[in-house]
């Protein structure tokens, strides 16, 4: 039986680059060999493609550090349909087309309907949302108001873009949301220019930080709760994982707490709730989902109060997949779905999805 050709996809011009290649070093490192042929892409941060053995090399440094192991996998270069509409050079020497592009972007520029658009374009099947839900999935203040609009709680936001900059007031924005408020990019993930302002001191400083990030950024209200997350998997009829919880010790859970600091934060899979918010949990999950117009696969992260009252914090629609830190993989191998298991089951969603969509007239 022929072997699925995998492309995978990582790297990107997003902030959160390095963390796109720690977790593209452990899908591929897991992938079924007898199941798949493996291709690399690489995408520098000037948005340049590197196929095959330059996609380690002539990516970045950090790039070549992390994936020198991956040498001895056999790797190759590809051929994408219409390829002479990308920005890259592609090898002549080619034996047949990639079957299917695992995109392994977080943020900005992959994450966000970007790749997947000009994937579907060239009629690729690829792994994730399509392109509407990814592209709602990245946007903070879409995803609360859509999600709010149909009936589930979110924390209080305000919303401003760059040319509103002037009108960003500390009092006025404690007199709506409290004293104590999260400043984040509305397009950005892994708590990239993310900041908790506890004073108007720190106020200015927080909102230019985000405005580095992103022309518009949401302001949150601070929640005093527990972080839970909930995975999705699948198409038409999604299942929903046992929820984890995030032990944070650090201030938030923030870029430092989540990569770098091994004592940042502690995962408890499956978290300690009653079975009726475990439930519930994994319903809004389901819903949420659906309501963002997500397929293939999703984090769905809540705040858990002591009440047990829950709030959805947010939705990835490419969360972290490193085997050894990242929740996605995580809870579902809690929930009975192995790490290789779960890069398979993914792969043929993709599959699936891109022949039921073959069916269209266009």
């Amino acid at each position: 039986m022929k072997k699925i050709r995998v492309g995978i996809f990582f790297g990107g011009r997003s902030s959160e680059h390095e963390i796109s290649i720690r977790s593209a070093k452990s899908v591929i490192k897991s992938l079924d060999k007898d199941k798949f042929d493996i291709v690399l892409a690489g995408v520098d941060k000037s948005g340049k493609f590197h196929f095959g053995e330059k996609a380690i090399s002539a990516n970045i440094p950090t790039a070549s550090q992390m994936l020198e192991d991956l040498r001895k996998i056999r790797i190759d270069y590809c051929s994408i349909p219409c390829a002479s509409g990308l920005p890259v050079r592609v090898e002549e020497s080619v034996s047949r087309d990639i079957d299917v592009v695992f995109p392994i972007f977080h943020g900005p520029f992959g994450e966000d309907g970007s790749i997947q658009g000009l994937l579907k374009s060239f009629n690729v099947p690829f792994v994730g949302p399509d392109v509407l839900g990814s592209a709602i999935s990245m946007d903070k203040d879409v995803a609360k108001r859509l999600l709010r609009d149909a009936g589930i709680p979110t924390a209080r936001h305000l919303t401003f873009y760059r040319h509103e900059y002037d009108k960003i007031k500390y009092d006025e924005v404690a007199a709506i949301l409290g004293n104590i408020v999260f400043v984040k990019p509305a397009n950005l993930g892994s708590s990239v220019g993310v900041s908790k302002v506890q004073s108007k001191n720190d106020f200015l400083e927080a909102i230019d930080k985000a405005f580095l990030y992103d022309n518009k950024i949401v302001l949150e209200e601070f929640v005093n709760a527990r972080e839970i997350e909930c995975a999705v998997l699948g198409n038409e009829h999604p299942e929903a994982s046992l929820p984890g919880e995030i032990a944070v010790k650090a201030e938030f859970y923030s870029y430092e707490a989540k990569y770098i600091d091994d004592g940042g934060a502690d995962l408890i899979i499956p978290a300690d709730l009653p079975a009726e918010i475990v439930q519930k949990i994994r319903e809004t999950s389901l819903k949420a989902f659906q309501i963002l117009c997500c397929e293939g696969m999703a984090r769905v992260d809540f705040f858990v109060k002591d009440n047990f009252e829950i709030m959805l914090n947010e939705i990835n629609a490419i969360p972290g997949f490193t085997e050894e830190i990242s929740m996605y993989p995580k809870l579902w191998s809690a929930s009975g779905l192995p790490y290789k298991e779960l890069l398979n089951r993914l792969i043929m969603l993709a599959i699936s999805r891109h022949k039921r969509d073959q069916k269209l007239i266009v």
